[in-house]
């Protein structure tokens, strides 16, 4: 999520971005040198956020490993993300298997950066079970995203943080970020710039964090802020939708003493749940 000031132009610059090289998430995924068998990832000034990367670039990467440790996995089910430094450079990822069952199994993935724990992922990978029940949470109706307005404000162009560059987003209802609203709710169209990533997991777990916290409707102007973590539950094995569009909900649930837990949902173009998720952001100020 947003831990810098939203469309405020802080951490890297455009100037030095432009010095620099830009990769998409999936040139990023390619580009991994292993050493002693953790995975060193680039970490491209277009997937900034402030002086951090991205919350939902770390996690691909986080998930990135733990696949490349384990290529036989079942279907990602699970994803428990923790957030506990700033990823100021390419990170190191390692991943390790906590348990492996004969149904479930239950990796780690560790990024460093010098030393320290930017960020931790447990995934949990489970083979399909039998069982009686199914139970749906289908999508309210929604028009197409070629019907609907871009997230970005009127008038503006160009995305005010480097990373939201990487995504196209059409807002469907809510509010926009700081306009003192009395609700923290957005419905949007997203997908990524790079149809690459339309149909990977690991597209679908960055985009997932895409939206700014959902306190920030309620607020009338920029404060800082850092996510916590976020959990996330997956209820198809298929990332498969139409055109790369996933349609997704954010809803603030209740936010006190400078701690905020919102709910995360995500539907394919067909109606389908796919991510359930939620998530915990400090707001200071």
């Amino acid at each position: 999520m947003f831990r810098a000031r939203l469309f405020s132009m802080v951490g890297v610059t455009r100037r030095n971005m432009k010095a620099m090289s830009e990769l998409t998430l999936s040139q990023t995924l390619d580009s991994i040198d292993r050493v002693d068998g953790d995975l060193n990832y680039p970490l491209p000034p277009n997937w900034m956020q402030g002086r951090t990367g991205f919350g939902g670039f770390t996690a691909a990467l986080l998930l990135h490993a733990a696949r490349a440790q384990q290529p036989d996995l079942p279907p990602l089910r699970s994803a428990m993300i923790n957030f506990t430094a700033p990823v100021t450079e390419g990170p190191s990822v390692s991943a390790e298997v906590l348990r492996r069952g004969r149904n479930v199994t239950t990796l780690l993935s560790r990024a460093r950066v010098g030393g320290t724990t930017g960020a931790v992922g447990t995934f949990t990978f489970g083979a399909p079970q039998q069982s009686k029940i199914a139970v749906e949470c289908p999508a309210k109706t929604a028009p197409a995203p070629e019907d609907t307005p871009s997230y970005l404000p009127q008038g503006l162009t160009k995305a005010p943080i480097p990373f939201l560059d990487n995504f196209e987003l059409q807002l469907i209802e809510g509010q926009l970020p700081f306009a003192g609203s009395d609700k923290g709710y957005n419905r949007v169209w997203a997908r990524h710039r790079d149809p690459k990533m339309w149909n990977r997991l690991e597209g679908l777990i960055a985009l997932a964090d895409v939206l700014p916290p959902m306190v920030f409707p309620l607020l009338k102007a920029p404060t800082i802020n850092s996510s916590m973590n976020w959990m996330i539950n997956l209820l198809s094995e298929s990332v498969q939708t139409r055109d790369g569009w996933w349609l997704m909900e954010n809803q603030l649930t209740a936010g006190r003493d400078g701690y905020s837990s919102q709910v995360m949902r995500i539907w394919n173009t067909d109606g389908e749940l796919v991510i359930d998720g939620m998530q915990s952001v400090i707001i200071f100020g």
